[in-house]
């Protein structure tokens, strides 16, 4: 009895290592794809902003004491529109005292022109008269010498005698504009005409210049001033962003520049709201790398903002650098460098692995294309359970 069961665990262990025998003789079990068919989009994500195209210091040009401050952060503002007020009260009798003595020039010099108007009036008269007369004899001298009846020296001199006549109207018009009794007196007066007027312009434009106002409509970022503040000139007071087409940018490595163009779709989210995806345009792209990160700036338009988009905002970026209908793809994990060229992958044929030399095209989302390298019939091994080299055997299951 105890020599039959000794006979039979002896033949079931002899059975158990033929078969583990025979197991690994055909290898372990791998799981393999086909190459597919199908179309293909290449997309380069990354993290970017929304940029604020034109980020305006309001600041002011004067010193003084704010009285009013009209606009906070967050809120838009129109072109034009007052934002802060500085204290004009002197600004306005300083404009009142310019006015009054720009009048009392200008009342000077009328009065000096009335009395030497008389004259270059006359003269002006005069002048219009020989130009006419000049002008009637040009018109029958044209007549006469078109028919031969005088000479072409009469002509020419009727023609001169037109010119001079135009050119004695010019200075009568001149002498009447200018007409004065004293040349002396009236260069002082227009001096003092003119003076008036400047002190009159800058004293308008400092008073102006207590209003800031915006340059531009747009959108408050951040006030630095409060009622009551004592400013001196050229201290920014609140920072606006202008009013433009919203943009997004972001830096990709300078590798991807060559599959960046201008025009390519991109779909977009902020970070503050990533169910909201919105579309996006590639419109710039930088001419030149910055030498110091190796990355190029790209600027996409979005025709249709969400709301709630603001400036600085994180946003994700997915841009579509290339398709392709009727790519040959594998997985990705099939192949030895999916981010390199030219690589390898490992296929099945009579139950052992070779290796296949593989040239790669478009890179999609978990699939790559095979431009050269593989067909449609291969069964290529996906990352088996541990390593294995050209030549094992294998067995096979569909992934």
């Amino acid at each position: 009895m105890f020599v039959r069961w000794s006979l039979a665990l002896a033949l079931a262990l002899g059975l158990a290592a033929a078969g583990v025998g025979w197991l690994r003789s055909r290898g372990p079990v791998v799981r393999v794809a086909t190459p597919t068919v199908r179309d293909l989009e290449q997309h380069l994500v990354a993290s970017g902003r929304v940029r604020v195209p034109e980020r305006i210091g309001i600041a002011t040009r004067q010193a003084g004491q704010v009285t009013a401050v009209a606009a906070v952060a967050g809120q838009r503002v129109a072109a034009g529109e007052v934002l802060v007020q500085l204290d004009d009260a002197e600004l306005r009798n300083a404009v009142q005292q310019a006015e009054t003595a720009r009048a009392q020039a200008v009342a000077r010099v009328e009065q000096l022109r009335r009395v030497g108007s008389i004259e270059a009036t006359e003269a002006l008269r005069e002048a219009e008269t020989r130009l006419a007369r000049a002008e009637a004899e040009l018109t029958r001298t044209e007549r006469l010498a078109a028919s031969g009846a005088v000479p072409e020296n009469d002509l020419t001199e009727a023609r001169r005698e037109v010119e001079l006549a135009r050119a004695r109207r010019t200075v009568a018009f001149a002498q009447q504009a200018a007409a004065t009794p004293a040349g002396a007196a009236s260069r002082l007066v227009l001096t003092a005409q003119l003076q008036a007027e400047a002190q009159l312009a800058g004293a308008t434009l400092r008073l102006e210049q207590a209003r800031i106002v915006a340059p531009a409509a747009g959108l408050v970022l951040s006030r630095e001033v409060e009622r009551g503040d004592v400013v001196p000139a050229g201290r920014v007071l609140m920072t606006l962003a202008a009013d433009a087409d919203v943009e997004l940018v972001f830096f990709p490595d300078e590798r991807n520049l060559a599959r960046l163009e201008l025009g390519q779709p991109a779909r977009a989210s902020a970070d503050a709201w990533p169910e909201t995806v919105f579309d996006a345009t590639v419109s710039y792209i930088a001419p030149a790398v910055d030498p110091a990160r190796g990355s190029v700036e790209v600027r996409l338009r979005v025709p249709t903002p969400p709301p709630g988009l603001k400036p600085d905002m994180t946003v994700s970026i997915d841009v579509t650098v290339a398709r392709k209908p009727g790519a040959l793809t594998v997985p990705s994990e099939a192949l030895a460098d999916p981010r390199a060229s030219r690589t390898t992958a490992l296929v099945v044929v009579d139950g052992r692995l070779v290796e296949r030399a593989v040239r790669l095209g478009l890179r999609g989302e978990g699939s790559t294309e095979v431009e050269e390298g593989l067909t449609s019939t291969d069964r290529v091994v996906l990352p088996p359970p541990r390593p294995l080299r050209p030549g094992d055997a294998v067995r096979v299951t569909a992934d």
